[in-house]
């Protein structure tokens, strides 16, 4: 009876493991099928006890990510506040310095410590096109046994809008974003994590451009490129056009976390290659603008954001897109 038990336990994972290696593999538009069957072995060999259903969501999960991935172009640019005409037209901010000079402009922000202009070069790196949605943070949650989060609101007819498996990830602190970053690149094989703040504005600014606003245009069409703002609502990722290097969502929706501590005057003192922030801090750079703020006023190229790095709930303004931190070409 003993010897029945012990070869039908393990002729049933024999079973789970060529259910899981006879799933058809999902094809990339640019891994080529080695390295989404390397992942493929990857997840199987690290999650042996979650379901061949769920270890298949997870790989559609992890190549639909690189295949979204826009490689940015490093260089050099002059980041920080470059200003902008004292009284511009938001809809038509055309070319900076718009027929001044750049000592008559005004700031974009009042505050937000960016005004220190600071040359900074930057090498190559991947951003990611879209924030992370919500549906992909849900099965990372999943995946290290953690709960969904606002799980006694989630049937609720009324708030459904929350919770859209293509909403922008919902984050209470910036651990999380970090971690499924990581998560990413552990089961990738690629050096994934968040993006930091200097690549973060060289990517809205179309590598490192005068740009105001990190629209198509560089100006704000309301309802087009930026949601209106009477728009108090989350919409889900990619409802508006991307800016000129395909990035969507970089203002106007949920702001993004980056890898950097805060610091005031962390721009007097930055280092000009591949800046990475303080090596200390209290606070976390949040980057872009939410919904429920004025776009004219908050989502411009340049303002950086102090927050704490944990929040009282999974708010659905703050959210987080993952970056490759290399120059090398996926395949």
């Amino acid at each position: 009876m003993y010897r029945r038990v012990i070869f039908s336990f393990f002729a049933s994972l024999m079973v789970a493991g060529c259910q899981a290696q006879s799933q058809p593999l999902p094809k990339s538009e640019r891994l080529n099928p080695e390295k989404v069957s390397a992942i493929a072995e990857r997840i199987d060999s690290q999650y042996p006890k979650l379901s061949s259903e769920l270890r298949g969501q997870m790989l559609n999960t992890v190549v639909r990510s690189l295949d979204e991935m826009v490689f940015i172009e490093g260089g050099e640019f002059e980041m920080g506040d470059f200003g902008a005409p004292c009284d511009f037209d938001q809809t038509n901010m055309g070319t900076w310095p718009y027929g001044y000079e750049p000592d008559e402009l005004c700031p974009i922000t009042p505050k937000f410590d960016d005004d220190y202009l600071h040359q900074v070069r930057l090498s190559s790196y991947y951003l990611a096109s879209y924030q992370t949605r919500l549906g992909d943070f849900d099965l990372f949650r999943t995946s290290q046994g953690l709960p969904l989060f606002d799980a006694e609101y989630r049937d609720r007819e009324d708030l459904q809008f929350r919770y859209r498996k293509n909403n922008p990830a919902s984050l209470k602190d910036w651990q999380e974003a970090k971690d499924y970053c990581l998560w990413l690149g552990q089961l990738s094989d690629y050096p994934v994590d968040l993006p930091t703040e200097a690549q973060w504005e060289y990517a809205a600014r179309n590598r490192g451009k005068y740009v105001q606003f990190p629209t198509d245009t560089g100006s704000l069409n309301y309802g087009y490129n930026i949601p209106r703002d009477e728009d108090t609502e989350v919409h889900s990722v990619g409802s508006f056009a991307p800016n000129p290097l395909g990035l969507y969502d970089m203002a106007g929706n949920a702001t993004d976390w980056v890898n950097d501590w805060y610091d005031a005057d962390y721009y007097r003192k930055s280092p000009v290659d591949n800046p990475l922030g303080p090596k200390t801090g209290t606070q976390k750079v949040r980057r872009g603008s939410d919904f429920s703020e004025s776009n004219w006023q908050s989502a411009n190229t340049v303002r950086r954001w102090p927050d704490n790095p944990v929040q009282r709930n999974h708010y659905s303004s703050t959210s987080f897109r993952c970056a490759i931190q290399s120059d090398q070409a996926l395949k």
